[in-house]
C-alpha cells in the first residue's frame, strides 16, 4: 500500500482563535516525523451552497496507514485534537490511501 492521506474540513465556531490553532498545528506536524507533508488553506470565496459553511481544509500525507495510525495515537496529537475539537462547529474527516492520477511535476 502507498501513501495515506488525512483530510479534515472544518467550520470554526464564532470567536475561535484560528491563527493560534494554525500556529499550534504547524508546530505539531513539524515535531512529528511521521507526517510526510502538511498543507492547509482557507476557502477563497466559494458559493455557500457548495461550501455549506465549511471554511478551512487541512491535508496531511503519511508514508503508510500505519504511520497515520501511529500519528493519530501520538500523545501530542491527542492533546492538540482536544483543543482543536473545542473550536470546531462542523467537521468532515476522510482518511484514505492515495490514488495518484497525475503526479506533481518536479
Amino acid at each position: 500500500m502507498g501513501e495515506f492521506k488525512h483530510l479534515v474540513i472544518v467550520k470554526f465556531k464564532e470567536g475561535a482563535d484560528v491563527e493560534e490553532l494554525m500556529k499550534d498545528m504547524g508546530e505539531l506536524v513539524a515535531g512529528i516525523d511521521l507526517v510526510k507533508s502538511f498543507e492547509w488553506g482557507h476557502d477563497a470565496g466559494g458559493q455557500e451552497m457548495l461550501t455549506q459553511g465549511f471554511t478551512h481544509a487541512f491535508l496531511m500525507m503519511f508514508r503508510s496507514k500505519e504511520h497515520y495510525s501511529s500519528f493519530a495515537s501520538n500523545s501530542k496529537h491527542l492533546e492538540f485534537s482536544s483543543k482543536f475539537s473545542v473550536a470546531i462547529d462542523k467537521v468532515i474527516v476522510l482518511d484514505f490511501p492515495a490514488v495518484v492520477v497525475k503526479a506533481v511535476a518536479a
